[in-house]
């Protein structure tokens, strides 16, 4: 009768863990591993805890056992974990120094404590493996879509079942004006997964870019076979978005493809996304096409582009100014996200003022620097002359080209001009001592004397302080600040130097005061890797 209990107890032991690791979807050895650890420690405190004691249950017969272990020594410091190479010998023959020796203890009664202490080892046991193992099947499934239900609301964050783990919205990652309640279907994205204190954390979105992109790749099955792509999406959660689509099929429209015979496509990601619009834009390499295309429903008349900054200046019919910017600014925002752009938009008339005040600056300029009266500086200007500089180095015949002008006058102009140079770079040099400005930088190839001026007045007066810069320090920075880029001009900003040339300088600085070695050019890499084949 008493084998019969035993029995059952065993086999009750095996069932409990094969509940357990059903229930947690963990390895049912995990369950039993934190039984084992249980049983040890209740072991522990039952035979002393200085003693070092191994409890193990038999997978297959639910069988458990509990040994003392005991390590064979020649002299014995203690006689709790120790035992004599002479005492070891007689229980197994083969003992040798260093083995361990399992001394058999009788099985334990759980009392109340050890019972409620072993459950807890179990319960935190089965916690961290349940973790472990939903951290390990998420953390691959960023940028999946997940569906589940809505378990409870709080404070604004929605937590989600997902079947064998557990989700969080965070309220900033909703819809707006979106509500769940318990039970309720739910679709979003995750964008992270992080181990944390309390277990692993799941984010979810639904506000995410990527989130829009994976919903058209579930409605399009040519984005999901990859004849289509999605370039890039731009949100204004809830509201309004752009999402940026290229073929690699020339025979397939991707703009046709995404909206869906009567926009049933389209339509499925809007009823998803709380009726947000969108605007579905093609994509094109060139940078300006594409702009254009991204204003879309606006008009554009013309498009300048800035590369350096990556600026572009798109200018529109007066009309439609307040359809080109959107309401609160949304469609240029949104433009701006999707191409990677800054844009700034004006109206005709804008650029028209903007084109004369620029001429009436050039041609001020030349009525200053040559004396000459105001037709003949419009003269100058209109001809796309900007700069006295240009007048002085261009071949005199140009100049006589001009109605209205013939070569003694265009001699006259050019002699005019290279007299008021002159007056300058003596003005300079002037300004230069005064700043203090060291001979090795004043005469460094590749500055001019405005440069200089300019980098003295900023504090910059030896070859040190100039290859102690950074380009950004003489070109300028974008920052970018509530959504908006803001400008930082460097101290080369007036001059035109672009980033390439400013490292440029800076590098042959830090060169020539032997701070580097100056760099190989590849085709000479090249060649001296061949040679040393060849040796």
């Amino acid at each position: 009768m008493a084998n019969t209990a035993v029995s059952a107890n065993r086999l009750e032991l095996l069932q409990i863990a094969d509940a357990v690791a059903r229930e947690k979807s963990i390895d049912k050895r995990i369950v039993l591993e934190a039984m084992e650890d249980a049983m040890t420690r209740a072991a522990k405190q039952r035979y002393g805890m200085e003693n070092e004691i191994r409890a193990e249950i038999d997978a297959r017969t639910g069988e458990t056992r509990l040994n003392r272990l005991l390590q064979v020594v020649e002299a014995i410091e203690n006689d709790a974990t120790q035992i004599l190479l002479s005492e070891a010998q007689k229980k197994n023959p083969a003992a040798q120094v260093g083995d361990f020796i399992a001394e058999p203890l009788p099985p334990i009664e759980f009392g109340r404590i050890a019972a409620q202490s072993a459950k807890q080892v179990i319960v935190q046991k089965v916690r961290d493996a349940e973790r472990d193992r939903v951290y390990e099947e998420f953390k691959d499934r960023i940028g999946d879509i997940v569906n589940g239900l809505v378990k409870r609301a709080e404070y604004g964050n929605v937590i989600v079942d997902l079947g064998r783990g557990e989700g969080i919205v965070r309220r900033d990652e909703t819809l707006p004006r979106e509500t769940f309640r318990p039970g309720d279907r739910i679709r979003a994205y995750i964008y992270d997964v992080r181990r944390e204190q309390r277990g692993p954390q799941i984010f979810l979105s639904r506000t995410h870019p990527q989130f829009m992109a994976k919903l058209f790749g579930q409605e399009v099955p040519e984005i999901y076979d990859g004849v289509v792509e999605v370039v890039s999406v731009a949100r204004d959660p809830g509201s309004r978005a752009k999402i940026g689509v290229r073929s690699k099929d020339g025979s397939i429209d991707p703009v046709g493809a995404c909206v869906g015979m009567r926009g049933s496509r389209v339509q499925a990601v809007v009823n998803e996304l709380q009726g947000e619009k969108i605007d579905i834009i093609q994509w094109s390499p060139d940078v300006a096409t594409f702009v254009v295309n991204a204003l879309a429903p606006a008009e554009v008349a013309k498009v300048v582009l800035d590369e350096e900054a990556e600026r572009i200046e798109v200018v529109v019919p007066d009309e439609q100014l307040s359809l080109a910017i959107g309401r609160r600014g949304q469609n240029v925002r949104l433009a701006s996200q999707l191409t990677g752009w800054d844009i700034d938009i004006m109206t005709e008339a804008e650029e028209s003022e903007r084109r004369q005040k620029e001429f009436a600056a050039r041609t001020q300029r030349f009525v200053s620097a040559l004396d000459v009266d105001e037709t003949l500086a419009q003269l100058l200007a209109s001809e796309g002359f900007d700069q006295v500089e240009e007048l002085a180095r261009v071949d005199a015949r140009e100049i006589a080209t001009i109605d209205g002008l013939d070569e003694a006058t265009a001699e006259e102009i050019q002699s005019r001009a290279n007299a008021f140079l002159e007056r300058e770079a003596s003005e300079l040099e002037e300004k230069r001592k005064e700043l203090g400005v060291a001979d090795d930088l004043a005469q460094f190839e590749g500055l001019t004397q405005h440069m200089v001026v300019a980098l003295g007045t900023a504090g910059v007066k030896t070859l040190e302080d100039f290859a102690d810069l950074a380009s950004d320090d003489l070109t300028g920075w974008n920052e970018r600040k509530h959504g908006e880029t803001v400008k930082h001009k460097g101290t080369l900003s007036d001059q035109g130097v672009t980033a390439a040339e400013a490292q440029d300088l800076i590098m042959k600085a830090r060169v020539a005061l032997g701070w580097i070695e100056a760099p190989v050019p590849a085709e000479e890499e090249v060649v001296a890797e061949e040679e040393g084949a060849q040796a």
